[in-house]
């Protein structure tokens, strides 16, 4: 599919949508929000990753890199194939404004679990023969990942490097022994991420039939509590009891005095080359099959990371380590062809790393709060901007724009008012305009600044380890007329899909 070059968009992760499950997921609330995407003339909707979510409900802390949340799963459209009765959901409750994640689990959990007992028993046959090319067609993530995820259910979840040694090792005995003794548990598994996958693809389609394409987004690292560490220890820094020898995080920064402490392994490089780097190669294309394009996160890590020796505190102490850079890339096109890549090159970042996102042609990113206040960059300050960029408001490691305003100081303010004089009576959307009148290519925002909310709808406080991730927004607050505005300006900084001819 060809895409404009100027075009807009807006960030928002389907955990988020509206509904009554107590989580937004892939069914109705998703295809009325691309509809509503789509008559406000926007080209992208980007979201965070995808996968299922493990320590502190992070999308960013996931259990496999290749495999669907299966709390996206929309229980309307389980009704709609015949796995589920309405009465099933007939007395669901849950709260609107944020996600109650321990009960969200356990209900998404029983109407699992009461769709794969109906499949089992020959309901909604004609999935059958699609379940079964789903389970071909993905045996070499899925089989690994079905079993990963049925063992840590028969450890009460604890993580995979507190089981039994043969176990952990993945002796070969063990493993035939477990997949015969968790067979049901290990299909219920598989059955979870074909119908994550047969969602998640219906909702593309219905986007791309409106114009409307999604940004996915890839961690650079993986959970240390992963299918993908168990089962490629080989690939990653991990000493003789499959334990990380050093942790990912960053250095001391703006969001955080002492740093940022992920605690994800980091990966044997050097191991990747020797293969050709086959198992990024695998996940990207796997990726790319489920969106449009992909936004690498912490993008600088490929040409370097900071190590940090495992059992650190915090993430002070640590030391840089070069990447694969250009040589990886290179491998990415060969095997892939084109890179349809964003690189997030936000925070400390140095001329290597621009030197390798420019050598490949990926767009960066732009956020216009650390042009003003906080971080203040002064490369995201508008006369700076390029052309192949990403335009953000904010992200959702940011403050919302409105909770941002409230932050800045007199300076800070002095500062934006110099470059937007009326922005004291609009401060939101004075810097959407901005976003959507800059020469970056690509201009998104958050759903939280085009509703012009405060610190309470906030996605992320980055460094701090719960309440995140739990924001919803209430089908009230999607009303016309926020589109109608956004539509307005789409049209005014020619972002919209049509030609300009035919712009109103």
């Amino acid at each position: 599919m060809t895409v404009k070059r100027r075009s807009a968009g807006i960030l928002l992760h389907p955990t988020s949508l509206p509904g009554r499950y107590g989580i937004g997921d892939l069914g109705p609330a998703a295809i009325a929000w691309v509809e509503s995407l789509a008559k406000a003339k926007q080209t992208w909707w980007q979201m965070l990753p995808l996968g299922p979510t493990g320590y502190g409900d992070s999308p960013y802390q996931s259990y496999s890199a290749f495999a669907g949340n299966p709390n996206l799963i929309s229980p309307d459209f389980l009704v709609r194939d015949g796995l589920l009765s309405a009465g099933d959901l007939k007395s669901v409750n849950f709260a609107a404004d944020a996600v109650d994640y321990e009960n969200v689990n356990k209900f998404k959990g029983w109407i699992l679990d009461r769709a794969w007992a109906a499949f089992r028993k020959g309901t909604a046959s004609h999935l059958k023969s699609d379940y079964e090319r789903f389970c071909r067609d993905e045996a070499s993530w899925l089989d690994d990942y079905a079993l990963f995820m049925a063992l840590k259910s028969a450890h009460d979840l604890r993580p995979w490097h507190e089981w039994s040694a043969p176990l952990r090792r993945r002796d070969p005995k063990a493993l035939e022994a477990a997949r015969k003794e968790h067979t049901d548990a290990i299909g219920q598994h598989r059955f979870r991420q074909f119908l994550f996958f047969r969602q998640l693809d219906a909702l593309r389609q219905h986007a791309h039939k409106l114009g409307v394409k999604l940004i996915g987004d890839a961690p650079i690292f993986v959970a240390a509590d992963s299918a993908d560490v168990w089962a490629h220890p080989e690939l990653f820094l991990l000493d003789a009891d499959r334990k990380p020898k050093f942790v990912a995080g960053v250095p001391p920064d703006y969001f955080s005095a002492t740093g940022q402490l992920w605690g994800n392994p980091l990966y044997d490089w050097s191991a990747l080359k020797a293969q050709n780097y086959a198992w990024w190669v695998a996940r990207l294309r796997a990726t790319l099959r489920q969106v449009d394009l992909v936004r690498l996160d912490h993008f600088r890590g490929f040409e370097a990371a900071w190590n940090i020796p495992f059992g650190s505190p915090t993430a002070e102490t640590g030391v840089w380590v070069k990447g694969p850079a250009v040589d990886f890339f290179q491998t990415l096109k060969r095997e892939l062809g084109d890179l349809p890549l964003i690189a997030e090159d936000l925070g400390l970042i140095s001329d290597e790393v621009h030197a390798l996102r420019d050598h490949f042609g990926l767009p960066g990113m732009c956020i216009l709060q650390f042009a003003y206040g906080g971080a203040v960059e002064f490369r995201f300050l508008p006369h700076n901007h390029v052309r192949n960029a990403f335009i953000y408001t904010g992200t959702h490691d940011n403050d919302t724009t409105r909770g941002w305003w409230h932050t800045l100081n007199d300076a800070e303010r002095t500062l934006l008012r110099r470059y937007m004089p009326h922005v004291d009576e609009d401060p939101v959307w004075w810097l959407i305009r901005t976003a959507w009148g800059s020469v970056a290519d690509f201009a998104v925002i958050p759903l939280q600044d085009m509703l012009d909310l405060g610190t309470e709808a906030r996605m992320n406080v980055p460094g701090v380890a719960s309440g995140n991730w739990r924001w919803r927004v209430r089908e009230e607050q999607l009303s016309p007329a926020v589109f109608e505005r956004l539509a307005d300006l789409t049209y005014l900084y020619n972002r919209h899909p049509e030609p300009q001819e035919n712009a109103k």
